[in-house]
């Protein structure tokens, strides 16, 4: 970007698309010269702006963590947002369709970090040392362009598409499970409609959050203790409505279940 008025704009735009729940045209369709790293400052300035409102971070998502779907957008790298502490629901508490525009459902493996982790050299070992807990979780998504249809600067941008997430089952130590091997059931009003296993998040979901924090530190950021992070979908997103009910079951993690209402 080259200018503060286009920046503004862009900003601008996402933030008033979450906030009244209205589509709006990728930012790339009126600023091609929009790159990654825009999308990134925006998104920080983005949430900036919540937490000047009240919001406070609870921990980060990963997305485009299966090489299929980067090969798809045309991209070699994984993509991250920011979860906010309006966005996390109690396992129970409903999806509200009126406060989203087209919401997906997507299974996650989520992590509970019980140390502080810091690039750049972390690797998977490392994650799986600094957390506490993993979960079976749901997060709902949420893109705020007409269709659902972005490139990568437009989806960064965006916050990734951050809107919703759901944890479940019971707290599990990964010393007790084998996360790569994992298998994965999720279905929609009792039918099954993706399965998958945790090696389809870069083969390991831990190796997906250390990309992650050695990315962060390029930006000068860290993960902190206490922190929730999504690690990526293990399959692809399922369309919700109202009424629909939608449960991932993880073997031995257990299953986390969300109900969609108007």
């Amino acid at each position: 970007m080259t200018t503060t008025v286009r920046f503004e704009d862009c900003l601008n735009r996402v933030d008033r698309a979450e906030k009244e729940r209205e589509e709006i045209i990728r930012l790339t369709e009126d600023y091609p010269e929009f790159t990654v790293e825009d999308g990134y400052e925006v998104q920080e300035q983005l949430i900036a702006r919540r937490i000047q409102e009240g919001n406070k971070i609870t921990g980060y998502k990963l997305g485009l963590t299966s090489k299929p779907k980067q090969e798809m957008m045309g991209v070699h790298e994984p993509s991250y947002g920011v979860l906010l502490d309006y966005m996390h629901l109690e396992e129970g508490e409903p999806v509200r369709f009126s406060e989203l525009i087209h919401p997906k459902a997507e299974p996650e493996i989520a992590f509970y970090l019980n140390e502080d982790l810091e690039g750049p050299s972390v690797t998977g070992v490392d994650v799986l040392a600094a957390t506490k807990y993993v979960f079976p979780a749901i997060e709902i998504i949420d893109s705020r362009y007409k269709d659902f249809k972005f490139t990568l600067p437009d989806v960064v941008a965006d916050n990734s598409s951050s809107a919703r997430y759901i944890l479940g089952g019971r707290p599990c130590k990964v010393s007790d499970v084998d996360l790569s091997l994992m298998g994965m059931v999720m279905t929609k009003n009792g039918e099954i409609e993706t399965t998958g296993a945790g090696a389809a998040v870069l083969g390991h979901p831990a190796t997906a959050i250390a990309w992650f924090v050695n990315k962060l530190h390029e930006r000068g950021e860290k993960l902190r203790k206490g922190q929730v992070i999504l690690s990526g979908a293990i399959t692809g997103a399922v369309t919700i409505k109202p009424g629909d009910v939608v449960q991932a079951n993880f073997e031995k993690l257990g299953s986390v279940t969300v109900r969609c209402v108007e």
